[in-house]
């Protein structure tokens, strides 16, 4: 069934690993911020934490992507599970012991270099491989089938997390997410390969690493549609984690009781199902609009009017409708953005780019987080939402520019990322 030697083996590998993925991440989402708070962090703090954690992605992302592209996608991938599952051991010994708030931010940015060994690599060795196997169909198709995947995994997670922390402790799914994150190493040793990609390792490494960094900035910043995209990622990329994270307390607190962790686990429940939602809302976008830009100046717009909107009302159940809305848009555009960028970054510099996009959205997390859970602690979770569409809508010019840079992958059924030029 996992075979890498056709286009069906490199999918399910690519399925099997991002449900174990964010199987294992989830099962701390609906409960991640209630965790910090309940370590002794004020909301500062812990979305100080989370900023730290954004802060060690956007710091890590490029290294990482240089070693995806010079050392292989497959080890970066098993040296983020790795790095995962050591400091999520971490995370839960801090919380026995109520460790400092430098503590937290150290650990997060470990948690951060974790995943940024996942970003780019992963996308890199499906969009590669694909190709290499013989693949013709359109990368939306295989993005949604991860997002649908990804989207269920999210969902069993994050409720079995938010109630399983309920009838035990708030430790327990962090337990649960080590083993999960263990299986998932050891899957990815065994079933993945580089296919299609060969690392370029006989100039030497640090000869190497100067000529992808030197290419990927042509391809990446110096590429008129991505770098629009990168400049937009501060804002949808701070405002997003935010959004998601923070309606944990905010859902608990229309809810009225502080200590209902199930309900808290429905904020990433709701996303979940969203994602699933969304993903297979994917094929009718394509139907209905004719460029992959459009998809986005719309998704742009939508979502810093549905964050206001969610910061505006005052009962449960309006807040739930509001997030599913919100995340059935926000999972349908993401991979149509995936399908964009892959279609005119070259192969040999995928990885690199793909990570210096993810810095971008990290970079933003690192200002946004705190600032918008300073405004929490003052004016209370509906404000910040408000605050946080005004700085969504700061996105909106940037992927307009998109838009008008017209880049190859543009057109709905435009040219696969193999007839990209390469450097």
């Amino acid at each position: 069934m996992f075979s890498t030697l056709s286009w069906t083996g490199v999918r399910n590998t690519y399925l099997l690993l991002t449900l174990l993925q964010t199987l294992a991440a989830s099962f701390i989402w609906g409960i991640n911020t209630l965790f910090l708070l309940d370590a002794g962090l004020n909301n500062l703090e812990a979305f100080g934490a989370n900023a730290a954690f954004t802060a060690g992605m956007m710091i890590f992302e490029i290294p990482t992507g240089v070693v995806a592209d010079t050392r292989g996608r497959r080890l970066s991938f098993v040296l983020g599970a790795g790095t995962l599952f050591a400091s999520t051991l971490l995370y839960l010994f801090m919380w026995q012991i109520h460790a400092g708030f430098l503590a937290w931010a150290i650990v997060s940015a470990l948690l951060g270099l974790g995943f940024t060994f996942f970003s780019g690599a992963t996308e890199a060795w499906l969009v590669d491989a694909l190709d290499a196997t013989g693949f013709e169909g359109d990368l939306e198709s295989v993005f949604a089938k991860g997002q649908i995947v990804s989207g269920i995994a999210m969902l069993s997670g994050s409720v079995a997390g938010g109630y399983i922390a309920q009838a035990t402790n708030l430790g327990v799914p962090y337990i649960l997410r080590g083993a999960v994150l263990f299986l998932t190493m050891v899957m990815a040793l065994l079933l993945m390969r580089d296919i299609g990609f060969q690392p370029e390792r006989s100039r030497g490494y640090r000869s190497e690493v100067k000529t992808i960094l030197s290419a990927s900035v042509k391809h990446g910043w110096g590429n008129p549609p991505v770098r629009w995209l990168m400049l937009a990622a501060p804002f949808t990329g701070g405002v997003g984690i935010y959004v998601f994270y923070a309606a944990q307390p905010y859902l608990l607190e229309l809810y009225g009781d502080p200590e209902a962790f199930g309900i808290a686990g429905l904020a990433a429940a709701i996303v979940a199902g969203a994602q699933v939602l969304g993903g297979m809302v994917v094929p009718y976008l394509r139907r209905i609009f004719k460029r992959r830009s459009t998809i986005l100046v719309t998704g742009a717009i939508l979502s810093a009017v549905f964050i206001a909107l969610l910061g505006l009302v005052s009962t449960l159940v309006a807040a739930i409708a509001i997030m599913v809305v919100w995340g059935i848009m926000f999972s349908a555009v993401f991979p149509v953005r995936q399908a964009y960028i892959n279609g005119v970054i070259p192969s040999k510099q995928r990885a690199t780019v793909l990570s210096f996009d993810s810095l971008m959205s990290s970079a933003g997390g690192v200002v946004v987080q705190p600032a918008l859970g300073r405004s929490a602690d003052l004016w209370g979770y509906g404000t910040s939402y408000l605050v946080a569409a005004a700085i969504e809508a700061l996105a909106i010019p940037f992927v307009i520019g998109a838009k008008r840079s017209n880049a190859a992958s543009d057109p709905i059924g435009s040219l696969p990322p193999e007839e990209v030029e390469p450097v």
